[in-house]
Formats: structure tokens, sequence, C-alpha cells
């Protein structure tokens, strides 16, 4: 096993940026104070630390960009040991992550803006969460890749994505709406049709996702006074 701390870490992650390292050590204080004894080790946050360098001097999120970034000075496994293994609280980073942004900007108000985005992946995609079939808009035919519902923060100073959910329709409506149009093309009554299955709560709609988020944001940033939610005409909701 290649161990994180015998990284022969190449120089411009040797010493993130300033306003990184401030950024991870606020992280750290606000998690700690958020649930104490959980707050990331002096190894947690240099991993931390380089990985956002990485992405702000690659402009992507890519285990290979920044492999090729530091010259080969490590492997795709040693960059990803500590995601994989670390008992980082992964679950509150980005509520807390927010919590330091919203507190550094000294933002009170603002408006929440609802979407979703189609993420294109490779064909064999076995191992990517929740990747299926897409109708590309492009080409209009389909490809394979990952759905994302987002939560983004809009206000006088700075926008910040605050939430996100993947979206995964459910196989059962899918196949249904499959079977269902090729029957009426050909002229099956809908009495003779199969019946559409109810629904499946495992997988949830994105309206379903979009409401979930917004409670979210709301339980976690209470204090932040929301003028208005924008979203368009697909997440129209009682």
């Amino acid at each position: 096993m290649y161990y994180p701390q015998d990284m022969h870490w190449p120089m411009f992650l040797k010493t993130p940026r300033p306003f990184v390292k401030a950024f991870v050590d606020e992280l750290h204080t606000t998690v700690e104070r958020d649930q104490p004894g959980r707050g990331l080790s002096r190894l947690q946050r240099l991993w931390l630390a380089c990985c956002l360098t990485g992405i702000l001097v690659t402009n992507s999120v890519c285990w290979a960009r920044l492999e090729r970034a530091s010259l080969g000075a490590y492997s795709l496994a040693a960059l990803s040991w500590v995601f994989r293994h670390a008992k980082i609280p992964w679950e509150c980073l980005l509520r807390l992550s927010v919590t330091v942004l919203l507190r550094k900007y000294r933002v009170t108000q603002g408006s929440l803006v609802v979407d979703d985005s189609d993420k294109k992946r490779c064909k064999m995609t076995k191992r990517i969460f929740k990747a299926h079939k897409l109708h590309d808009k492009t080409s209009g035919g389909y490809i394979n890749g990952q759905t994302l519902v987002l939560l983004v923060l809009v206000t006088a100073v700075v926008t910040l994505p605050v939430g996100f959910a993947f979206y995964l329709p459910d196989p059962a409506l899918t196949a249904w709406r499959k079977e269902n149009a090729k029957l009426k093309k050909q002229g099956v009554a809908p009495k003779n049709r199969p019946p559409r299955p109810a629904r499946n709560p495992a997988y949830p709609t994105k309206q379903e996702l979009a409401l979930a988020l917004l409670a979210a944001f709301r339980r976690a940033h209470p204090t932040i006074a929301v003028q208005l939610v924008l979203a368009e005409a697909l997440y129209g909701t009682h």
C-alpha cells in the first residue's frame, strides 16, 4: 500500500496557496466545533489543500489531470488513498464548507436556484454511481452519463453551489414508458396496455430531490434569508 505520508509532493502542491490553506484551517475549526473529535488531522488538511490547489491549477476535478500536473511525482493510487480510506466526515464537509464561506463573505440573504445538469461518461460505466442512458440534446441520440440536481445560492457578493443530488430514473417506469409507447404506436387501446407501475420511493423524482435540497439548506443555514427560489417549469410543484 502506498501510504500518503510517503508521497513525494510536487512543489506546487507542497506549498498550497495561502488562501487555500486558510480555508482548510477554518474548515477544520468549523468541523471540530460542529462535531467535536471529528476535525481534520494535519495530514488530512494537507491532502485536502493539495487537492484544492490541484483543482485550481488544472481547472478540473480529475485525478489523472492532477497526476499529469505533478509531472508524475505520484500515482493515481497515492492521490486517491486518503479519499478512499481516511475517516473524514464527508457527509458534512460540503455543508460546513458553505458555512465557512458564508461567514467569510458576511452573507445574510440571497436567492436559491435549482437546475439539473447531464454529465457524459464513457460507455462502460459499471462502477460509476447512478450512470444511465441520457438523451443527448445536441445530437438527438442517446449517451451514457449521470444527471445531477443542483442547488446554487446567488448573492450580491458571491455565488455558491450549496447542494447536489444524483438523479436516477425508476427502471420499472422507464421500461413501462417504452413498452407503452410501442403499443400506442401499434394502435393498442389504453385498456389493453399494461397499467402504469407504482412509483418506487427508492428512485425520487427531480422535483423531490430539489425539495429535499431546499429543506436541507434551510436546516443547515437557518439564518440566511431566502429572497426567492428560481427554477424552470420542470420543477413546478404544489
